[in-house]
Formats: C-alpha cells, structure tokens, sequence
C-alpha cells in the first residue's frame, strides 16, 4: 500500500511541475505595443518611460495621434504613436 502511495504522491507532484513551470515562464524579449494601430516613429535615449512618453505626447498630438507608447527594455527606447 505504502508503493502506491509514493506513486500517487510523485505522480502528482510530477503534474504540478508539469502546469506550473510553463505559466511561470516567460521570455526576456520586448513586449510589442498594447493593441493595433500602433505607427513606430523613431527612437531616442531617455531617463525613463515617463520622461520619454511625457516629451513625445505634443509631438505626436501636433502630428495628428493621441498616444505615445516607450519600450523600455532598451537604453534608446523605441517610440510608437497611435
């Protein structure tokens, strides 16, 4: 009796490995832009995520966008309007 418990115990925390290393994965690469519409318009080295959008956003209302998106997961953010 005791065998088979140990298997039912293993089996089981085998499965849970199984579903939780994949959820908790994840990769190291940029995130696109939330959503669709969005235009790439250049990049340029800020301080922070906020400076960079706070800086773009009256340029690209001037140009006719109401969003400004920064990936700041390089040290010259990529721009993106929508």
């Amino acid at each position: 009796m005791k065998a088979l418990r140990t298997r039912i115990g293993l089996g089981l925390a085998v499965s849970a490995a199984a579903v939780a290393i994949p959820l908790t994965a994840t990769t190291a690469s940029a995130a696109p832009p939330p959503g669709d519409g969005w235009v790439p318009i250049g990049a340029e080295r800020y301080p922070s995520k906020a400076a960079c959008e706070a800086s773009e956003l009256p340029n690209a209302q001037a140009n006719g966008y109401h969003e400004v998106w920064c990936d700041d997961s390089k040290a010259i953010m990529p721009i993106f309007n929508r």
